[in-house]
């Protein structure tokens, strides 16, 4: 079991699970994330806090956890109240890397980041292609490094993965991703 029998109907793992299924895995935006949803090895963290210090606090618990658990593949720490703010949220995943580094987590996990308001550098926030890392709720993703360096080296031009994905995201508009979003948040 991957995750605490008391966080499987909680609205933040049902919401984040939906927009897995549907945007990550259903338009393979990760082309790795079905066989690790369909395994249950997606740990979902959800992270209450709204502090800074306390969420750190809680980020380096779960790398500790993650480190402790090979059967456990990823961790998606989902951040149900805090960091709405995309330029907090933005401060958050620079104090996490810094953290991973000094927990002597560097080499061995690295973090993605998602949130309802992502936008890439040098984009405009409405372009369709900021929605291949908006997520229902501010989350970071903890990823294992050589998991990813392994499945890396047998996909077929995994370079081109965050290219296609942003030709695709543009083909489906931003008002595809908004009415999928709005459902999820709905249930």
């Amino acid at each position: 079991m991957t995750e605490k029998m008391e966080n499987i109907n909680h609205p933040a793992v049902i919401k984040t699970k939906q927009w897995l299924e549907q945007i990550i895995i259903g338009l393979n935006f990760c082309p790795f994330a079905k066989k690790e949803f369909v395994n249950n090895t997606i740990c979902y963290h959800i992270c209450a806090q709204a502090r800074l210090e306390k969420t750190l606090e809680e980020f380096a618990e779960q790398l500790t956890v993650l480190a402790e658990k090979p059967e456990v593949e990823t961790t998606l720490f989902i951040c149900s109240l805090g960091f709405r703010d995309f330029e907090d949220y933005l401060d958050l995943v620079d104090y996490a890397n810094e953290l991973l580094v000094d927990l002597g987590y560097e080499g061995i996990f690295q973090i993605a980041s998602m949130h309802p308001e992502y936008v890439f550098e040098g984009e405009e926030p409405d372009d369709a292609a900021n929605y291949t890392n908006r997520s229902p709720l501010p989350l970071l993703h903890i990823i294992r490094e050589a998991s990813m360096s392994k499945v890396l080296s047998v996909y077929n031009e995994p370079e081109m993965i965050p290219e296609n994905n942003i030709e695709l995201a543009r083909e489906k508009g931003a008002k595809y991703f908004q009415q999928i979003l709005k459902q999820i948040h709905r249930r």
